[in-house]
């Protein structure tokens, strides 16, 4: 017996489009980009997710999802049996997918809806549908919604910080790499490192998810059992046939001032080195890709994507799948890790990265998204993310590590980037 056995989904249309991010409650799921997305409320079911060189994720999503059935009325990607999914950046342990009881969702052309998942005679009564979209009237917008949502006594007001790994001796592992890769090693490696904040009270990943959404409101938002961020990198997208990517590598500050930043994102755009390692990530993703597809376009250039206090070189791919049209688990799978969160050569590159990084990196840089029952689905690279766990948080920052690489200057990269999700956490 499976365990969605005997579940019931039921789709039904909705007048208006709600606000999903201020539906969504701390242990809710969510996967929003510019209020396009689902958020999941309860839990009708967990399923795991095999991954691995040919453990077929798509096709064992499918069969499990398939045994749901489905009313739906309205059938576009994301409505029936959808599950959430935040997994390990470690791409042979396995996942899981969160089936939730009640899915609400929006869709690219304004259509909204509400999906029910649950066994027949347990559905969630009218009064109980009702006062989950009532969340989203509750309390204004910005930051009035906020205070309305977030009462000051329940927020943290002391923190303790401390690296999970010594910062010199980071460094050290760095200059280390450096001299791996002069000798062949490798190409490229993404080191990682983390911090962990301690808080006398609960963080809350909903007021996470408010702040994240003010500061990157062009982001992914997400947030699954209590993995939260606002990634700026589309792992994959699949609807129907159609397929989309956005990767994203080679990184600078910004500063504030304008000028500054736009010599800076200049220096991003005709840096040769930078260009460089941004091209191998693209050509990664679209030879991943051109095999599953009948064909695949991408952008002449690459363009600036600043978010916040850095900027990001990005190249949009977008393609048509051939038939059998491949679940998007399947291209989350072979895409995963990119070059940006790994290195290259992917296996040179993964091994450097246990021999030297010194971190278990969770759920951090791995795919995070949601996936339907006809294979439907969009993943996000899980960077720009806090691990939450009541009143302990973990975030990670990583930077692409070459053979010129100098260590103080990755150090300093890696804390431009820990300071966007440390904003987001320590709000005195």
């Amino acid at each position: 017996m499976t365990l969605t056995a005997g579940l019931f989904a039921r789709t039904r249309p909705l007048a208006s489009a709600p606000d999903l991010v201020a539906v969504c409650e701390d242990a809710d799921a969510l996967f929003v980009s510019n209020g396009i997305g689902l958020v999941g409320i309860g839990i009708a079911a967990r399923i795991p997710v095999p991954r691995g060189a040919q453990r077929n994720a798509g096709a064992s999503v499918s069969a499990a999802l398939g045994t749901i059935e489905v009313s739906d009325s309205v059938v576009l990607p994301g409505t029936g049996a959808v599950g959430f999914g935040a997994f390990p950046f470690d791409s042979e342990l396995d996942g899981e997918l969160l089936i939730p009881r009640i899915v609400i969702g929006c869709g690219p052309d304004g259509t909204a809806w509400i999906t029910t998942i649950a066994l027949p005679g347990d559905e969630p009564s009218e009064s109980e549908l009702t006062a989950i979209l009532n969340r989203a009237d509750r309390a204004g917008t910005g930051f009035a919604r906020d205070a309305g949502l977030h009462a000051s006594s329940d927020s943290p007001s002391s923190f303790d910080i401390r690296p999970l790994r010594d910062p010199d001796d980071w460094c050290n592992a760095v200059a280390e790499a450096t001299d791996r890769l002069r000798s062949g090693n490798a190409q490229k490696v993404v080191l990682a490192r983390g911090i962990e904040i301690v808080t006398d009270q609960t963080v809350r990943p909903s007021e996470v998810l408010s702040h994240l959404r003010r500061s990157f409101p062009g982001s992914h938002l997400f947030s699954v059992d209590g993995f939260v961020g606002a990634s700026p990198e589309l792992l994959v997208e699949r609807s129907g046939q159609s397929v989309r990517a956005h990767p994203m590598a080679g990184t600078a500050p910004r500063s504030g001032d304008p000028e500054t930043d736009a010599r800076l994102a200049e220096s991003l755009l005709t840096s040769k080195n930078t260009r460089d390692e941004h091209r191998h990530t693209i050509d990664m993703v679209h030879d991943t890709l051109l095999p599953w597809c009948s064909y695949l376009d991408e952008e002449a250039e690459p363009s600036i994507v600043a978010v916040a206090n850095v900027q990001h070189l990005s190249t949009r791919l977008e393609g048509q799948l051939s038939d059998p049209v491949a679940s998007v688990l399947d291209l989350v799978g072979a895409l995963h890790p990119t070059p940006a969160v790994g290195g290259m050569p992917r296996d040179a590159a993964l091994k450097l990265i246990a021999e030297l990084e010194g971190l278990d990196r969770g759920r951090f840089a791995g795919p995070v998204g949601w996936v339907d029952a006809e294979g439907n689905g969009t993943w996000a690279v899980g960077i720009r993310s806090a691990q939450i766990d009541g009143t302990r948080t973990r975030i990670y920052a990583g930077v692409g590590v070459v053979a010129d690489s100098q260590p103080e200057q990755e150090l300093a990269e890696t804390r431009a980037k820990l300071q966007t999700m440390l904003g987001a956490i320590i709000r005195p």
